[in-house]
């Protein structure tokens, strides 16, 4: 296995709608607070016409509704229990880009890493069943 012990690195932050079959997402230089709340902003132009989106959250610093977190009002933040990844899809959007897109290759730049961190998101997005198929539950669809 190739491995690079620089530590240059890009964060995605995405969100998913196994529903829609869509996504949001965008790539920064850090994960803090301040770009959680571009994401937020990011995925409120994203949520549908007068629809609302729950969005799940792990305990991550950033994921935190202290008093610097913008939440809009058509997106709800469900946090989770600690230790519970298996109940955010997104941890296996995570997993899946990271086994079949993002994995045993060396970028040279940190625009290669930019580059790879968009085409993985970019291979998601553009298939509507592989949206499906990961991000949704049976065991955690709520009927109204």
């Amino acid at each position: 296995m190739v491995r690079d012990n620089r530590h240059v690195s890009a964060c995605i932050f995405g969100a998913i709608c196994p529903a829609r079959a869509t996504g949001a997402a965008m790539i920064m230089p850090y994960a803090n607070t301040e770009a959680m709340n571009l994401h937020l902003s990011e995925i409120s132009r994203e949520v549908a016409p007068g629809a609302h989106a729950v969005l799940v959250c792990d305990g991550a610093g950033w994921h935190q509704q202290g008093n610097k977190l913008v939440v809009p009002d058509n997106i709800t933040v469900l946090p989770l229990p600690p230790y519970s990844p298996e109940l955010n899809p997104m941890e296996n959007v995570w997993a899946y880009l990271r086994q079949n897109k993002l994995c045993a290759t060396v970028w040279h730049q940190y625009e290669q890493i930019l580059d790879a961190c968009q085409s993985a998101w970019r291979f998601l997005i553009n298939d509507p069943d592989r949206i499906r198929s990961i991000g949704k539950r049976d065991w955690a669809c709520v009927s109204i």
